[in-house]
């Protein structure tokens, strides 16, 4: 195979895990007074959507039916510095959403706003997160801009072209700090052999010293 072709296989295989990665459905289970977090990793400037719905235990049938109304859910998230960035307490079924400004680890949590329907219970909580040109909605605009299908086609791999450029810009802030943090521990691992090897002299020197009195005051030399 040629290299050309290795080269494009490599970068088709990235983009399309770049492409899985931005967004990703799942369910949970949680009981009273029980936090779920989940860490998604966002570019900065990069919209993030969250959609869920809640569903309650029926003990009667075994089975999840959807919750009542005055059951709902608090979102909180956190940036990469621990700063809430965003904390709101919504409905049983709902949409959040925040815009990153610091690249990293966003800590997204959720937790129900009251126990009062539980009584030993379980809520099921279905939950879907879209990172980048995946969590716009496309038909919105079209309709709102009023776009042909041809220019919405246009501004869709626009979006995609620039969230491949924060995606490729965050790979490099993360080999960055990446870097920055092999260095420091290998300044430390360094330090800490020199500190050693300074301790060993002075104990052995102090040794030799302290026979060398020893050895005077018995004048066996």
């Amino acid at each position: 195979m040629k290299t050309q072709d290795i080269t494009f296989h490599a970068f088709v295989s990235l983009i399309v895990l770049i492409f899985v990665n931005q967004s990703f459905g799942l369910y949970f289970h949680i009981s009273e007074t029980e936090r779920k977090c989940f860490i998604e990793e966002v570019p900065d400037e990069t919209l993030v959507v969250g959609n869920y719905k809640c569903q309650l235990f029926d003990p009667n049938t075994g089975g999840f039916m959807p919750s009542s109304p005055g059951i709902g859910m608090h979102v909180e998230i956190r940036d990469p510095e621990d700063k809430v960035i965003l904390s709101k307490v919504y409905s049983h079924e709902g949409r959040f959403s925040f815009t990153s400004h610091t690249p990293g680890e966003h800590v997204i949590c959720l937790y129900s706003n009251s126990s009062r329907w539980f009584s030993g219970g379980q809520l099921r909580v279905h939950l879907d997160i879209q990172v980048g040109e995946h969590a716009i909605d496309y038909q919105n605009i079209a309709q709102k801009e009023k776009l042909s299908e041809l220019q919405l086609r246009v501004r869709q791999l626009l979006d995609q072209v620039e969230q491949i450029t924060k995606e490729q810009n965050y790979q490099r802030y993360r080999e960055e700090r990446f870097r920055q943090t092999s260095e420091s521990t290998n300044s430390r691992v360094l330090w800490w052999s020199l500190g050693q090897t300074v301790i060993l002299l002075s104990m052995g020197f102090w040794q030799m010293k302290h026979l060398k009195g020893f050895f005077e005051a018995k004048k066996l030399v």
